[in-house]
């Protein structure tokens, strides 16, 4: 059967311009589960529901957090532009905000399916929530300070698929054709379209008014000069086709691993678990933490058992110094000893 050729970019070619924002504005409509759309809306009509019900509902699908972080970065608040997490963007919207979102979500059911969508909605939530997955318990091994944040850039770095793919009817079969692995469908993408999906996505991330650091990993998570959030990204997508049993190359695997700061034996780790990371990782932070960032550090060394003179040495203070934190941070939790002020900021997500 001879392949259909994909029309692909030339200069002045406004064809493909037009095609990608076509794309751009028919995702303005990116339809969200009809089971999550619904689960949502009866948690924000309990009374006896709790926010953090309220925020896995939203999680659980890739368009309900778009909606939801979009809406909220709009809003006439001091965060105006700066909401890269779903709790944050629940505290602003409110119970009453989000049901209001949601009762005018468009819906996708897939024994239900329209021409326009087909299965491209389940197929990027399935991917979607497996490098959130992975990205969540990637977080337990790296010193990243900002976990909700890279949840969200996690869960959305595939979105110029969904762009790609509304655009190009060839896409992503034809395009990747014989491509197996991330980096090989990535250079597919660019010989076929000149453009490839991580480029799209960050472009689709900053029309919608998200964060620039969540744009901006989405739209480097393939770059060869990926680091930080970004090169997090990509080793959780990475993992995600892994933990899905699809082909990746475990040298770049390896490299991408060594660009974050984790071990062989760390990264061997995080393999191992990641079929059961969805249920495993620390509770989500509900509620502001009231622990300055040296606090959380000296509570952190704690945690490990570690006595006075020892974290002082390894964060370069003077036990005096380790001493005055602790009794803060004694008082701010309202802890009596050590062991009660490790369990409630673990529990609470803290540390």
């Amino acid at each position: 059967m001879a392949r259909r050729a994909v029309p692909r970019p030339q200069r002045g070619n406004e064809g493909h311009g037009r095609r990608l924002t076509e794309a751009f504005e028919a995702l303005e409509a990116f339809p969200a589960l009809a089971e999550s759309r619904n689960r949502l809306l009866r948690l924000t009509r309990d009374q006896h529901a709790s926010t953090g019900d309220i925020v896995a509902a939203v999680e659980s699908d890739v368009a309900l957090v778009i909606a939801v972080l979009r809406i909220a970065n709009r809003a006439q608040s001091p965060q105006r532009g700066k909401i890269a997490s779903v709790p944050a963007a629940v505290d602003v919207l409110g119970a009453a905000g989000i049901e209001a979102l949601a009762s005018r979500a468009a819906v996708f059911d897939f024994f239900e399916r329209t021409a326009a969508w087909d299965a491209a909605p389940e197929r990027f939530r399935l991917h979607a929530l497996s490098a959130q997955r992975a990205a969540d318990r990637l977080v337990r091994e790296l010193p990243f300070d900002d976990r909700d944040e890279l949840l969200i850039s996690a869960l959305l770095h595939d979105v110029g698929k969904l762009v790609l793919e509304h655009a190009y009817s060839g896409y992503p079969v034809e395009v990747h054709a014989a491509a197996r692995t991330p980096e090989e469908r990535i250079r597919s993408e660019r010989l076929e379209l000149g453009v490839d999906h991580a480029l799209v996505g960050g472009v689709l991330a900053r029309r919608w008014g998200l964060p620039a650091r969540v744009a901006s990993a989405i739209e480097r998570h393939h770059a060869d000069d990926a680091c930080g959030e970004a090169a997090i990204v990509r080793l959780s997508d990475m993992l995600a086709h892994y933990g899905n049993g699809l082909p990746i190359d475990s040298a770049q695997l390896l490299k991408i691993g060594r660009t974050v700061g984790l071990s062989s034996d760390s990264l061997r780790a995080v393999m191992y678990d990641l079929p059961g990371t969805g249920s495993a990782g620390p509770r989500r932070r509900m509620e502001p933490c009231p622990l300055s960032a040296r606090e959380i550090d000296v509570l952190r060394e704690l945690a490990e058992g570690k006595v006075y003179k020892q974290i002082a040495s390894e964060l370069n203070l003077s036990t005096s110094t380790v001493r005055t934190h602790l009794h803060n941070t004694y008082g701010k939790l309202g802890a009596v000893d050590r062991a009660q002020a490790v369990l409630l900021a673990t529990e609470r997500g803290w540390i």
